[in-house]
């Protein structure tokens, strides 16, 4: 090789290398910004660019400006420079590119780097559908929604620095804006907190104040746990409430979730009772926010995963409406068990449903639609055949259907009375509208007065009757035969005797003076309980019939003149009393 040749192929190495760096192909450095480069506006954030070490110089230039927007010398060991911002506005949001330059030329640019400031407007809502508890291994829907017209929609996971997903906004008819992301698979292993913002198209890097955060969590096939109140579901403002998730399973943590909420807040567990595990979410005083549908979750420390959801618990506010309804029972507020009852819920103003709630019981109140009738709207609630378990106080609500949980004011409170077994028929039914309960004790009043009438007049009728059939006997006619005749056959001669003075007695002219006498004449030593007494009776212008009556314990006198002379008579051995009757 001629020394010319070489000379040339020296030269050609020496000046390629330097013409390389000329035209920019050293390497392009990487740009990236601490803590992120999506900024709350006033916050800090650092922005480095790391090129080579030869680079003595470092550029940071911002899309917009023709003007490098920073230079800055490159820190120790000298392949990276730092790019301060202590307080970030809204000029600071744009895109950034970076270079260095060194002694051999400039180098490539950087790959951009999107400097978003948030905070311009007001935050979206995140929220999960259905709820933001997830089986492992499955997906989930994330909506973002705003009143604002946001072009945009953006989701930001937690501990990533850059945005998951950009999606454009839709308008469905509620008129909100919003977009929905879906998420997945899940899995136990990692953290799933996710939010959410919004911008328009003109300031793609203005966005708008972060949505809350929104944590999935992945719920397992652990046993589920309770939810329960220790008061009624149906709450009044004001009212202090506390929600209680129990478990016999010895979880570490619970979680409370509220349908379409933004927010899980968890509890460390509890132990109220041996053996068992639970947290307490106080959540009054209500208002009508805490109105909705609530489950719970317990979970492990050791552990990203939870169990499976409670039952839900829906917790319902009254006085959110300006309507009452009434209520009012058929066929009336006391009835026998096995009768068919209709409870009937009404309400002047408009209401789409009407809830029946019993005083004190665990249950949730029963729903139904309501049903247009003249003037009004109504349901009617049937218990057929009503049971002794199904009285109580009842109360009615009406809601929308638009927001079940907020409820009217209740109606007056209505108490059901049910008695044992039926023996024969209820009362026949009415119309539900009218006032059954007043009208059947209104029957029941009518009733036993007529039945006391009724027994007043059939005394009277007996008394009249007595007293004619006794002012009825006709002169001379005979009385009745004595009915004891068991003491005349047990008497023997000694009423033989009786018989023959009282025949004597009968045969005596009468007295000019008419008049009855009854004179009762009893010998001093009388054992006889019986005591008897014999009625004579005498006519002073008739033939002297004569008639005997006996008469038990009776002890009466009436006379219009003095006794008769043979009333003087020495009484018989036998314990007798004497009545002479003078008969017109």
């Amino acid at each position: 090789m001629t020394p010319t040749l070489t000379t040339l192929l020296l030269l050609g190495l020496s000046v390629g290398p330097r013409t390389r760096a000329q035209a920019g192909a050293l390497p392009a450095p990487s740009l990236w910004a601490e803590p992120g480069s999506v900024v709350p506006w006033g916050s800090a954030v650092t922005i480095w660019c790391q090129g080579i070490l030869e680079a003595h110089e470092f550029h940071l230039d911002k899309d917009g400006h023709s003007m490098p927007w920073d230079r800055q010398r490159p820190l120790e060991p000298g392949n990276k420079a730092k790019f301060s911002i202590t307080y970030v506005r809204e000029q600071y949001a744009g895109r950034y590119h970076c270079s260095y330059q060194s002694s051999t030329g400039s180098s490539e640019r950087s790959d951009p780097l999107e400097l978003v400031v948030t905070g311009f407007h007001a935050e979206p809502t995140l929220s999960a559908l259905p709820n933001p508890m997830v089986t492992s291994g499955g997906k989930v829907t994330l909506q973002c929604t705003s009143w604002m017209g946001f072009h945009r929609f953006v989701l930001m996971k937690e501990g990533e620095p850059r945005p998951v997903w950009t999606l454009d906004s839709q308008e469905p008819t509620s008129r909100q804006f919003q977009a929905l992301f879906l998420v997945g698979p899940v899995t136990p292993r990692a953290r799933w907190t996710f939010r959410c913002h919004g911008f328009f198209n003109n300031t793609p890097q203005l966005w708008s104040q972060p949505s809350d955060p929104l944590e999935l969590l992945v719920s397992g096939v652990s046993r589920k746990p309770s939810l329960l109140t220790q008061q009624s579901p149906v709450v009044t403002p004001g009212q202090r409430l506390t929600l209680q998730c129990r478990s016999d399973v010895g979880y570490d943590r619970f979680a409370l979730y509220k349908e379409a909420a933004r927010d899980l807040p968890q509890h460390l567990s509890l132990q109220p009772q041996a053996g068992l595990s639970g947290a307490d979410f106080p959540l009054g005083p209500v208002s009508s926010s805490h109105g909705g549908r609530y489950t719970c979750y317990g979970g492990h420390n050791l552990s990203s995963e939870w169990s499976a959801p409670s039952d839900p618990l829906d917790i319902l506010v009254t006085g959110q409406l300006l309507s009452t309804p009434s209520l009012s029972v058929q066929p009336g507020p006391m009835v026998a068990s096995g009768e068919n009852v209709t409870l009937l819920c009404q309400s002047w103003s408009f209401v789409d449903t009407f809830l029946l709630s019993k005083e004190g019981a665990a249950d949730p109140p029963l729903r139904l639609r309501s049903k247009y009738r003249v003037g009004h709207y109504q349901a009617k609630f049937s218990m057929s055949p009503v049971t002794s378990a199904q009285g109580g106080t009842y109360r009615c609500y009406g809601s929308y259907s638009t927001s079940p949980h907020l409820l009217s004011h209740p109606s007056d409170p209505l108490e059901l009375q049910v008695s044992g077994s039926s023996g024969e028929p209820g009362p026949p039914a009415t119309d539900p509208s009218s006032t059954a309960g007043p009208n059947r004790y209104l029957y029941v009043l009518i009733g036993a007065a007529g039945a006391f009438v009724l027994l007043l007049c059939l005394l009277v009728v007996l008394l009249v009757r007595r007293r004619r059939q006794g002012k009825g006997r006709k002169p001379g006619a005979a009385d009745p035969e004595p009915q004891d005749r068991g003491l005349q056959d047990s008497s023997g001669p000694a009423a033989a005797t009786q018989e023959e003075t009282l025949s004597d007695a009968a045969v005596q002219d009468a007295q000019p003076e008419e008049g009855v006498e009854l004179d009762q004449r009893q010998d001093a030593e009388d054992g006889d309980p019986q005591g008897t007494t014999y009625a004579q009776a005498a006519a002073s212008d008739a033939p002297p019939d004569v008639t005997y009556a006996q008469l038990n314990r009776l002890t009466l006198r009436r006379e219009t003149s003095a006794p008769h002379s043979s009333q003087a008579r020495k009484p018989p051995a036998e314990p007798s009393v004497y009545a002479a009757l003078a008969i017109r």
